[in-house]
């Protein structure tokens, strides 16, 4: 077993060694730091080059999110870390409920702050993983492996095969490479790290990247923005109060004391207030134009 794993990672070219930062060591603080802006320079074209499967991957979200169904990351060390992040981030951005998107990591929550070395080598734990959450066939499980052999990953993406749910795998090695089968695969092929086989640097910067594309352009397509604002939040800190109060200020034009009465009317919601200003509505009107359009404040107005 041992030399058949060594086979697989020896041949991956997240794996491979960086001719351009050979002699790293030997640089000083400044050339070692320019030697990883360059090569992290290169990172936003080639994500870029997977936009139409980043597409793809998005609207199969959005059509699970809007049929009741969940998105599921499911990965191992850092890239079990950046799913489990996005996921945390949904609810206070967007005010999404916290079991709408979620994120799943080898060796469980624990593994967020200490490295569970050899958790993810275990394909049934996966399945198990997933089948804890009650995953099932109206779900989406987004699998998330830079090396693409992560047998924890890939006993997830199995299980999603066998009882009929839909797929989504990133990796960060060729299309031509990957073997197993889902509905969209995202292979952003950043080349080998500036430090051999450290996939938390080029490989995470990518995740990153597509991760937020993926949620963000959901979010949007869902109704959560209107224009580039966020009008999905809770007032849930003071922060997110006073960032309330100012976005339905900027939208209706109104003053600082009008935008504190119209949220308080709408229960903290910033979208009930800005169709109750911008339509001349009521709040329980406001929830039903809402309902109605889908959740997209310019329908909800009647501006499409």
């Amino acid at each position: 077993m041992s030399r058949q794993v060594f086979d697989e990672i020896e041949n991956l070219v997240t794996e491979t060694r960086n001719p351009r930062t050979m002699d790293i060591d030997a640089k000083n603080t400044t050339e070692i730091l320019q030697l990883i802006n360059a090569e992290d320079s290169a990172i936003p074209a080639i994500v870029a080059g997977e936009i139409l499967h980043i597409a793809h991957a998005t609207d199969l979200v959005v059509e699970t999110l809007k049929h009741g169904g969940r998105l599921i990351y499911i990965g191992a060390g850092t890239s079990g870390r950046l799913g489990v992040l996005d996921a945390s981030e949904c609810p206070p951005t967007y005010g999404t409920d916290p079991e709408m998107i979620q994120g799943l990591i080898a060796g469980g929550y624990k593994a967020l702050l200490r490295s569970q070395e050899g958790a993810e080598d275990v394909f049934e734990d996966g399945q198990r993983d997933l089948e804890e959450i009650g995953f099932n066939e109206k779900d989406v499980v987004f699998g998330i492996a830079a090396s693409r052999r992560t047998p924890y990953v890939l006993g997830a993406l199995n299980y999603a095969k066998t009882i009929g749910a839909k797929s989504i795998y990133l990796t960060c090695n060729p299309r031509h490479e990957v073997s197993i089968d889902v509905d969209v695969l995202i292979c952003p092929v950043v080349g080998p790290e500036v430090v051999m086989g450290s996939t938390r640097m080029k490989a995470g910067t990518a995740t990153k990247l597509i991760l937020n594309m993926i949620t963000t352009t959901a979010m949007i397509r869902m109704g959560k923005v209107y224009e580039n604002l966020m009008v999905d939040l809770r007032m849930t800190s003071k922060k997110l109060e006073e960032r309330s109060k100012r976005i339905v200020m900027m939208v209706a034009n109104v003053s600082y004391e009008t935008a504190s009465a119209l949220l308080e009317k709408a229960d903290g919601h910033v979208k009930t207030a800005l169709v109750m200003a911008l339509a001349n509505v009521n709040a329980e009107e406001a929830r039903a134009r809402i309902e109605k359009a889908d959740g997209l404040i310019r329908k909800a107005i009647g501006l499409s």
